[in-house]
């Protein structure tokens, strides 16, 4: 049932929040094999570090820390290979939340910034990257639907709209066995965010957002004529410093607990189901 716009939804998936799990996803080689898994599906530590060019130590221990945290597992489908001396790994799907801006502490944001930042940037070389391969694509050259438009919503709308996002993409979801003959995967992404706020747009009682009255007055006094305020510079948080990248091959895996990659940021939370 579609609930009504604007009415308390409550959010499908499970919230993200451990700093640890969050830590060890925001880790560019991390993401690099989680949308490896995703895209190409199971593969052993030996394929991975060959197609992304890693050292095949490191990818091993990558991947023991994103099973750690639950994003990733041994692929049970896939099995032993070789008489039992490789391990077949594969992305665990679900739809998990991290905790809306205003719940997020000072370093839980500097982490949430880098691990957006990764995503971000990993979807927009895999866009350019399809683009650069024009007709070799055949039939699926035409497969990339774009749409840009705004809304006028709420809060509790935009939260709302977010909800039935996922719960249109969660009806074309199906198991390999129903998916038919040329059926290819197909990466989906949400980004609404509302409009930079204007310093001259007004309140209902006649105030700008700036504190100050049409005529460019404080609010709490006479007006007098003064030259409009100059917008303020954007404040920058300390750029968050990443995990190292590699570490060496006999390295023993740090401790967490948790799970990995899809959807994109929703208006009031982040959401990622079953792709990187």
């Amino acid at each position: 049932m579609t609930p009504e716009p604007g009415s308390a939804t409550p959010a499908g998936g499970q919230e993200l929040s451990d700093l640890s799990a969050l830590k060890a996803l925001a880790q560019p080689r991390r993401q690099q094999i989680l949308q490896h898994l995703t895209l190409h599906g199971p593969a052993t530590s030996a394929m991975l570090a060959r197609d992304l060019g890693l050292n095949t130590g490191a990818t091993s221990y990558h991947l023991r820390e994103l099973a750690r945290y639950g994003f990733t597992e041994e692929s049970s489908t896939q099995g032993r290979s070789l008489g039992g001396r490789e391990r077949w790994w594969r992305a665990v799907p679900g739809d998990r939340r991290f905790p809306p801006r205003s719940r997020q502490n000072p370093e839980t944001r500097l982490v949430m910034d880098e691990l957006n930042h990764l995503s971000y940037a990993a979807d927009l070389e895999l866009f350019e990257r399809l683009q650069r391969q024009g007709q070799d694509l055949g039939e699926w050259a035409d497969a990339f639907p774009y749409s840009r438009g705004t809304i006028r919503l709420t809060l509790p709308e935009l939260r709302a709209f977010f909800e039935e996002f996922i719960a249109l993409l969660n009806r074309y979801k199906r198991p390999d066995s129903e998916t038919p003959d040329g059926a290819r995967t197909v990466l989906t992404r949400l980004l609404a965010f509302p409009a930079p706020a204007r310093a001259d747009d007004a309140r209902a009682d006649g105030t700008r957002l700036d504190g100050t009255r049409a005529d460019g007055a404080p609010a709490h006094q006479a007006p007098e004529h003064r030259p409009p305020a100059s917008d303020l510079p954007a404040r920058q948080d300390p750029a968050y410093e990443a995990p190292a990248a590699d570490p060496p091959a006999h390295q023993a895996p740090v401790g967490g607990s948790q799970a990995p990659a899809e959807e994109i940021p929703a208006p009031h939370t982040t959401t990622e189901t079953d792709t990187p």
